[in-house]
């Protein structure tokens, strides 16, 4: 399987857990979204500032910030290994 696909297919999966398991109050998840989002951009501005020594940068756009976001730790060191070893 190509590796486009598989990360496609991650990311649909990961999208419909998320959309399953939403609370029936859309406005107080959709404020929650926004905050992880932000706590996100400022993760990985911090990683990019500290990480630039050592050859580490992800660039700041939704689909890494909304990953950084919601999957904390694991999803920079996710971002972080995929930048070193599969992108190149």
């Amino acid at each position: 399987m190509e590796s486009g696909v598989f990360i496609a297919v991650a990311i649909g999966l990961i999208l419909l857990l998320l959309i399953a398991g939403m609370p029936s109050n859309p406005l107080k998840q959709a404020g929650k979204l926004i905050v992880k989002l932000v706590v996100g951009a400022i993760a990985l501005f911090l990683i990019n500032a500290v990480g630039g020594n050592y050859g580490i940068h992800i660039p700041i756009n939704v689909p890494t910030t909304l990953i950084s976001g919601i999957l904390g730790m694991p999803g920079i060191a996710a971002l972080i290994v995929v930048q070193k070893w599969i992108i190149g």
